[in-house]
């Protein structure tokens, strides 16, 4: 078996039912799938047992990127011996070049932390272009920004132990893959050769390697600590991939600096003829000196907004994006390329953002072109439609909660089923054709739509035993005193409460309030940084604040067990914030807490609120009706607490997160040695690892520091203590000098546990 499912426990509740019924119906050949799972059901490892039984690699899209990080997290865990993956877009963190004409106002790419997430999505398409079993969880932001996967493959760089070839040979070929000669310090992209020693510094990697050279050519490849530069492994082979994701022939790369001349002057012409002089003489300035860097360096500021020109595309023609390296991975190692998966969580969030992503995309490249900031052809650097991306992917699972009219219409169509009546105002195929109908005819449910469509597979029963919280409307006269009463009692407790309103003025006004009121209490809405967001959760989960007010941001993908109270301000308010899905995802914020309870303050009872406490009330009776047949007695989940600046740490210092045995994942690491020796010579495998004449699997480049003693088995087996604890110090002083003050503290605890075991 390719992916191997590692885990203590297996299915429980009714996880087994929807396994199967979704295997079976993906073997079946049906194109796409509805996972209704509620709240707390184990989502995640039921995606984890399908990828397992289908052995197919996957696509796990999310709607926000923090969701898509502890999906990361989670999937790390589970599939710890395969190559699992996260892939970002710079505009998940950053805001990306715009124009604003009523401002004139220009707003340069934001490059401050971008060689982190360059360097996840160079692992993500280097296994997929030389490993069988990957697994990505990414955003909605894959569907656009890179190159053909075969230019990747045929882009790149094998060294042998044995192999005759001249150092500066290999220098000349580096360079040529865009790689970055230096002679002092090094960075991820950067070369350096001293005498017979050439260093190479792989963007996908955490760690750099080292090149031996002797009379008969390369005498050691080796992989080395990134700060003292101490070997960690040696290899046989190097598999070395290009230093930038735009790369191509010479013969291409100087055909597309001439079109790129050709399309300028051109544009030049039509500024002037419109008497558009200043947006001439931007356009002249700004693309002349891309092209000169280009001429240079082989690489610019922007160089994806000439993607077109270097892919060889036909205007208007799809810009190629990760479903496509999926499709050469699905045909290169699995029989044909769609031999792979595509998981759509919060299907029915992420659904729209990949309808609206190229229109959006479209809107801020028309402000850039047409005052002169870039050429026309920037706009087939491009996400992919939503008629592109649905006619692209083979088999595709929407899961969601709350699964969304286009998903359900979409479901009913793959399987010929008739169409129910209530959604013939929804676009068909997945957003892709016109409606039958302009406006929504009767006012049917989500329960009521559900009971007309077949093959919905369902996931209601927690195998925690948790309930669905209780429900509680309150007028809305006096509604902030209440709260703050209700907070007080959850605070006693040690628990956390979320608010939701309606507006960004209110949420920072109730914040504020509660603050001034003794309670520890933060906003949380969309002007807020994203990595801020992301901290005050963590908060949140820590006790550093009791409450958070928000506004649409706590709604999918929160996953608080600490939380024992949500209250929703205007909840009859019928409208995008206020219907049923937006309702019952805010209500699920309270069931992984034993305590859990919602109050709707309302002065009447909406028709969505009327739905939202109906389908709550019947899943917390069918919970409690499986509880007292098996004896269950619900707990609050219980989840490891947050480190506090760990996202913007590990985005900084180039740690991707947490492996299995509890020491920083390395970027593209290879897979270990239970259930998959021999794999890697059989797919002849290399991203990220090299093959040694054994095996590869016996030399993972890992630091020494991802592997410090949890307990005191090393004295317990005569152990040389002074040995252990020079080694510790070692790695303690390492991880300070990385930044990373967290681990250094905790190995210097672990110093002193074993100095004083043995006094």
């Amino acid at each position: 078996m390719m992916f191997v499912l590692r885990s203590e426990y297996g299915p429980a509740g009714d996880q087994q039912q929807a396994i199967d019924s979704l295997v079976e119906q993906i073997e079946g050949g049906q194109e796409r799938c509805v996972l209704l799972g509620v709240t707390g059901s184990g989502k995640t490892f039921a995606m984890a047992n399908i990828i397992e039984k289908l052995q197919m690699p996957t696509l796990i899209l999310s709607h926000n990127k923090t969701l898509a990080r502890q999906l990361w997290q989670e999937m790390s865990e589970l599939f710890p011996e395969n190559a699992v993956e996260y892939f970002v877009s710079y505009y998940d963190y950053y805001q990306p070049e715009a124009y604003i004409p009523g401002r004139d106002l220009y707003i340069d790419k934001e490059l401050q932390m971008n060689e982190r997430i360059e360097q996840e999505r160079f692992s993500t398409v280097a296994s997929l272009v030389s490993r069988p079993d990957v697994i990505t969880i990414g955003t909605v932001s894959s569907i656009y920004g890179l190159n053909p996967p075969e230019v990747f493959e045929q882009n790149h760089l094998r060294l042998q132990v044995g192999q005759s070839i001249d150092p500066q040979d290999v220098v000349r070929e580096l360079v040529g893959l865009q790689y970055k000669r230096t002679t002092g310090g090094m960075t991820r992209g950067d070369i350096r050769l001293r005498g017979e020693v050439l260093d190479i510094w792989m963007p996908s990697r955490d760690d750099p390697m080292r090149v031996r050279f002797g009379w008969r050519g390369i005498e050691k490849i080796q992989i080395c600590e990134a700060i003292s530069w101490e070997v960690l492994d040696d290899f046989e082979e190097a598999w070395i991939h290009p230093r930038e994701f735009y790369m191509t022939s010479e013969e291409s790369f100087n055909e597309a600096l001439e079109d790129i001349e050709h399309e300028l002057d051109g544009r030049i012409d039509w500024f002037q003829g419109k008497g558009m002089d200043i947006e001439a003489h931007r356009l002249e300035g700004r693309t002349r000196f891309d092209l000169e860097m280009l001429t240079e360096i082989g690489s610019c500021k922007g160089v994806e907004n000439y993607s077109r020109h270097f892919d060889r595309r036909q205007q208007g023609e799809r810009a190629y994006c990760l479903l496509d390296f999926f499709s050469t991975n699905a045909e290169k190692f699995h029989g044909g390329d769609d031999r792979y998966l595509v998981i759509m969580d919060e299907s029915h969030v992420t659904l729209p953002q990949v309808g609206g992503m190229h229109g959006g995309d479209f809107s801020r490249k028309k402000n850039l072109i047409d005052h002169g900031f870039r050429l026309p052809s920037a706009y087939d650097n491009r996400p992919l439609r939503i008629d592109e991306f649905q006619s692209i992917v083979p088999q595709m699972v929407y899961v969601s909660a709350t699964p969304g009219e286009r998903e359900l219409r979409h479901l009913a169509e793959v399987t010929n089923q008739e169409v129910p009546k209530g959604l013939l105002h929804v676009q068909g195929g997945g957003g892709v054709s016109t409606p039958e109908l302009a406006k929504k005819v009767g006012s049917s449910t989500l329960e009521g739509t559900l009971s007309e469509i077949e093959g919905v597979v369902k996931m209601e029963i927690r195998p925690t035993g948790l309930l669905d919280p209780r429900i509680v409307v309150k007028g809305i006269e006096g509604q902030v005193q209440d709260l703050m009463s209700e907070i007080n009692s959850r605070v006693e407790r040690d628990e956390r409460v979320l608010v939701t309103v309606m507006t960004i003025k209110f949420a920072e006004e109730v914040a504020g309030y509660l603050e001034r009121n003794g309670i520890k209490a933060h906003y949380l809405h969309s002007e807020i940084d994203t990595l801020e967001r992301t901290e005050i959760i963590k908060a949140l989960r820590i006790g550093h604040i009791d409450v958070i007010v928000g506004i649409n941001l706590l709604r999918e993908g929160l996953d608080i067990p600490e939380v024992s109270l949500v209250a929703i301000f205007d909840a009859d308010k019928q409208g995008f914030l206020r219907n049923e899905r937006s309702l019952l995802q805010t209500i699920g914020r309270a069931s992984r807490n034993e305590n859990g309870i919602v109050i709707l303050y309302a002065d009447s009872i909406s028709p969505s609120m009327e739905a939202a406490m109906k389908q709550t009330t019947a899943r917390r009776s069918r919970q409690k009706k499986h509880n007292d047949e098996h004896g269950i007695t619900p707990k609050t989940i219980q989840k490891p607490l947050p480190v506090m600046g760990q996202e913007v740490g590990d985005l900084l210092a180039g740690a991707a997160g947490k492996g299995s045995g509890g020491g920083r994942r390395l970027v593209a690491k290879a897979p270990g040695k239970k259930g998959l020796d021999g794999m890697a010579q059989k797919f002849a495998l290399g991203a990220g690892m090299w093959n040694t004449s054994d095996s590869v699997l016996d030399n993972v480049s890992q630091p020494e520091w991802a592997e410090v003693p949890s307990g005191n088995s090393d004295i317990e087996e005569g152990g040389d203590l002074s040995r252990i604890v020079e080694k510790l110090e070692k790695e303690m002083r390492a991880a300070a000098a990385r930044l990373d003050f967290e681990r250094a503290a905790s190995i210097r605890d672990r110093i002193i546990q074993l100095q004083s075991a043995t006094n």
